[in-house]
């Protein structure tokens, strides 16, 4: 990966790891949009752990717009009248443990299963498709995210693990189990990106020993570029999308869903020219 790779990479990460529109995918397709030709030692051995760093940058992003939040959550810890905020933080600690546990055990089956340019396209397809009716199914929510139950944040958690197919978001999964929970849009969205920061901090921790260890020429510092810029991105994407689902109630997912279907097909009907 050179300079003008990572750069482009690192913007695209950036922006669909927090939009529901699939990270994963776009780390298949944004290889086969540009006509990159990938090294097959690079995508065995190296892409994992670059692509994890780039997830680093985006994690250490949600930390810092929500760092009042996160210190509330670890405050209550030491503070036995913050009840609330002690339940909240053990609903995500709850909601966490499925995408944990199967994302240890499967992750690299199901990437390695569904990680070529055509079955991301499908389930891109699917993702929309998930996206727009999952909103439909649901009548406007009224919950907070103190307001829900241990078996609901489960849901919840089970529903973030879809993100494991390349196609489906993971941010969008959890939004909409949110939606079908009772959640108001603000508070689906603020909890999947809550969500989201131990799961990818987790993998990081994992996966960049990896890169260090590599002995790749010049592959630890196009990493830290690319976790730059994706964290960058993934700031001014949080923003955007925290400030869109507090303004909307109804139909939020419509445009997400929309990109998902025309991107998707688009590059599905290219695979058979």
């Amino acid at each position: 990966m050179d300079i003008f790779k990572t750069i482009v990479f690192a913007i695209i990460q950036g922006i669909t790891e927090l939009f529901p529109i699939s990270s994963v995918a776009h780390g298949v397709l944004t290889p086969y949009v540009f006509h990159w030709n990938l090294s097959p030692e690079f995508l065995k051995e190296h892409f994992l752990p670059y692509v994890v760093m780039l997830h680093l940058g985006t994690a250490i992003a949600l930390l810092v717009f929500f760092w009042r939040d996160w210190l509330e959550l670890i405050r209550s810890i030491f503070n036995g009248d913050a009840k609330t905020n002690r339940k909240v933080l053990l609903l995500l600690i709850v909601a966490t443990l499925p995408a944990a546990i199967i994302g240890l055990v499967f992750e690299k089956k199901l990437t390695h299963l569904f990680s070529s340019v055509t079955s991301a396209s499908f389930f891109l397809i699917i993702n929309g498709f998930f996206l727009y009716f999952g909103e439909k199914m649901r009548n406007r929510g009224t919950k907070e995210i103190k307001d829900l139950n241990y078996g609901e944040a489960v849901v919840i958690g089970f529903f973030q693990s879809l993100a494991l197919i390349p196609g489906f978001s993971r941010s969008g999964s959890s939004m909409t189990a949110g939606f079908w929970m009772g959640l108001k849009h603000e508070a689906s969205a603020k909890m999947a990106m809550l969500l989201a920061t131990p799961v990818i901090l987790g993998a990081s921790v994992l996966e960049l020993p990896k890169i260090a260890k590599s002995g790749t020429h010049g592959l630890l510092q196009m990493s830290i570029l690319g976790g730059v810029l994706s964290g960058i991105f993934a700031y001014i994407s949080v923003m955007i999308l925290m400030k869109w689902f507090k303004r909307k109630e109804i139909n939020a997912m419509r445009p997400f869903a929309i990109y998902c279907w025309v991107v998707g097909t688009v590059i599905l009907v290219s695979t058979f020219f």
